[in-house]
């Protein structure tokens, strides 16, 4: 404590000692005929004041000015006294006046304005500012009119050990691989010291290690932390705390310092291998398990974490490596073992299994810590169930011809019960497979039979399903599909592909090919189809017509000659005779209808009819019917008109036949004669409409007639 004490007195009176020294130059009147001012720490005024008086002549200023000190921190009962200002324009009469301002005029730095001394009244931190620019003016006491121009100068703060070095950063977080040789680099760390790195050691820092020995070592200077132990093993220890310290006035007694921590991780590498928890396992399992159902679970442990720990399981030998399997389970980290195919308690009771566990992520370095692998004996004991039958072929393919007999036998299937006790089975259809009940099944020996007449040209396949069941459970049944294929028989005549109509130019040459046909059969022959052709036995020698056979299975129809006239004979039916290949062979006669038709010169077919050869190029026998009807409509409809006209405009007059003395009027009184007569008209009488004028005039001239002989 007394050491500390000590330093702490010397690092603070040290600067006083110097300020103490360079005063009296600071009050020191140069005798020169310009005025000056002299501040305090500048040896080079003290010692050049010759050379620093030719550079003012020269310049015409009237101040000689220079860098002020004051150390940080001071604090006394009087302020502190930083320098003084003065010219030689005062004579000692206090007719000069000194002003300060600028940076903490006033409020820091005070200034006697009658003998120019400044005074620091305030505690100063370099830290918060480390330099003050100033102007100082002498003036007039009385007018305050300036005697020389104002002039800046800067009082700078002087630095003493007053921060701690502190870790901004901290605290710290670092890595690094296990088992690493030794001095691997861990990390850096770094401090920061507020005082002046330019004034003393204030700020020259060392580092060291408090806490964290002897795993760990750091460089005094730089601050790198780096193993001090090889081979640290992260499953002995993971993390390490380690204490940093960073002290000032490089590390020497009396400096201040700062700590920090760094917690170290260790990551882990592969250097362990798995190890099987026990040596030997047991496992049991129903023999009718379900296949890839899992049996039970083997795990190797790792002392290594993440994929370091990852293990991949295998069955390596065993006599039930082609029935089981085993998986690795990534989050379990654990193998699993299942069903690969089915068991059968009554073949085999047990199996033994040597699995092994190996890790996947080999780290090269350590391939010498030995094979990173381990092995342990699994033991699978199968346990006995009630299984359900069990069919001689997982599926079966029966075949029977179309024609066979009904009730006749197709084919049969087979079951036993795996059983030890061997329970007696049971056969039937499912008729959902057999909707149409086609065939029946014998319940106790499993034959196939016909129920009802196949027919290959229908369906060829038939798929159904047989069921097994014990007599002795009726819960267990087994299922097995047959397929049963219709096999084909020659039960079907061959007849034309489709309905043909022929054409015959009545210009076509002898031998021209009129039609070419095909044939078909529904049968399905084995050597596939050949059919032979020929005419009706009555037809042979037609005069007309003959057929050729073609190589592709199709026959030719040619004319025999030509002058074909479809005015003597329209149509010609040549009948057919298709017989297959059979056994017994079926044959069939088709008619081919052949047509004379009228031909332009290059053979296109333009009529057929013959109608049509008798009518005009361009009219046919249905428009030339359909122009008549108009005409003969046309002329109705203008007798009908001109009837009803006549009868509209017929007079209702006296037939000529009629007596028109039947129709004269007599009368007592006396006429007077012709002109009378004249006077009266009887046709008025009798038509009305005559007074119109449309009374011919021959009637009028008869009744003046017979009116006279009346008189």
């Amino acid at each position: 404590m007394p050491e500390r004490l000590a330093e702490m007195l010397l690092d603070l009176w040290t600067p006083l000692i110097i300020l103490w020294i360079t005063l009296p130059p600071c009050i020191y009147m140069a005798p020169m005929n310009q005025s000056q001012v002299l501040m305090s720490g500048s040896p080079l005024e003290i010692n050049s004041l010759g050379e620093e008086q030719r550079i003012l002549n020269r310049s015409k200023r009237g101040w000689v000015w220079n860098q002020m000190f004051v150390l940080e921190e001071f604090s006394g009962p009087e302020p502190i006294l930083v320098g003084r200002l003065h010219t030689d324009l005062d004579p000692g009469s206090k007719k000069i006046k000194y002003i300060l301002s600028g940076d903490g005029a006033g409020t820091i730095f005070q200034i006697n304005d009658v003998t120019g001394d400044i005074h620091a009244i305030k505690r100063l931190d370099r830290e918060e500012k480390a330099e003050y620019t100033l102007t100082a003016q002498a003036v007039d006491w009385e007018t305050s009119k300036p005697l020389e121009p104002p002039s800046e100068f800067i009082i700078k703060v002087q630095d003493i050990n007053d921060n701690a070095p502190e870790f901004l950063n901290g605290p710290y977080h670092a890595t690094v691989p296990e088992m690493s040789i030794l001095g691997t680099s861990v990390t850096n760390v770094t401090a920061t010291d507020a005082d002046d790195p330019v004034y003393g050691n204030s700020a020259k820092l060392v580092y060291s290690i408090l806490e964290g020995q002897p795993y760990f070592s750091i460089e005094p200077e730089t601050a790198i932390i780096k193993t001090a132990l090889p081979n640290m093993d992260r499953e002995a220890k993971e993390e390490y705390l380690v204490v940093i310290q960073a002290k000032d006035m490089g590390g020497h007694s009396g400096g201040l310092s700062g700590t920090t921590t760094l917690t170290v991780t260790l990551t882990d590498v592969n250097d362990n291998p798995p190890k099987f928890a026990q040596s030997l396992y047991h496992f049991s399992v129903p023999e009718d398990v379900v296949l890839g159902t899992a049996i039970g679970r083997v795990k190797a442990n790792d002392q290594d974490i993440g994929e370091n720990a990852q293990s991949s399981y295998d069955i390596i030998d065993g006599d039930g490596t082609a029935l089981f399997e085993i998986t690795s389970d990534a989050q379990a980290q654990d193998g699993i073992i299942r069903l690969r195919k089915p068991l059968d308690f009554e073949t085999k009771k047990s199996y033994t299994l040597k699995v092994e566990a190996a890790n996947v992520h080999i780290d090269p370095r350590f391939s010498s810590r030995g094979p990173f692998k381990d092995t342990a004996t699994v033991k699978i004991v199968v346990e006995d169930a009630d299984e359900p039958p069990v069919f001689s072929s997982p599926t079966y393919l029966l075949e029977v011809h179309e024609n066979a007999a009904l009730n006749s036998v197709i084919g049969q299937v087979t079951a036993r019960d795996p059983d030890i006790t061997s329970s007696p089975i049971r056969f039937s259809i499912d008729r959902h497979t057999d909707l149409e009940r086609q065939f029946n099944i014998n319940a106790d020996d499993g034959k196939i039979t016909l129920a009802t007449p196949l027919d290959r040209e229908l369906s060829v396949w038939h798929n159904i399903t047989i069921i097994a069941t014990e007599i002795r459970n009726h819960s267990q049944i087994s299922r097995v599909p047959v397929a049963i294929k219709v096999l084909d028989v020659n039960d079907n005549a061959p007849e034309f592909a489709s309905e043909y109509e022929a054409f015959l130019c009545e210009n076509g040459k002898p031998g021209q090919v009129i039609q070419t046909v095909s044939a078909m059969d529904k049968d399905d022959p084995k050597n596939g189809h050949y059919f032979l052709y020929s005419l009706l036995p009555e037809m042979v020698n037609n005069p007309n017509f003959t057929i050729k056979k073609n190589e592709d299975n199709s026959l030719s129809i040619l004319a025999k000659h030509n002058g074909f006239n479809r005015q003597k004979q329209e149509v010609y039916l040549l009948p057919i005779i298709i017989s297959d290949s059979g056994n017994p062979p079926l044959s069939s006669t088709s008619t081919l209808t052949i047509r004379v038709c009228g031909c332009s010169n290059d053979g296109v077919v333009q009529s057929c009819n013959v109608e049509a050869y008798v009518l005009p190029i361009g009219l046919s026998m249905g428009a030339l019917i359909a122009i008549l009807a108009c005409i003969i409509l046309l002329l109705v409809i203008v007798v009908l008109f001109v009837t009803l006209r006549r009868h509209k405009n017929e007079p209702l007059i006296i037939k000529d036949d009629e007596d028109v003395r039947e129709n004269i009027i007599r009368y007592d009184d006396e006429g007077g004669g012709e002109e009378d007569t004249e006077a009266f008209d009887i046709a008025t009488l009798q038509n009305p409409d005559g007074i119109n004028g449309f009374l011919p005039h021959y009637r009028r001239g008869l009744l003046g007639g017979m009116s006279q002989d009346a008189v």
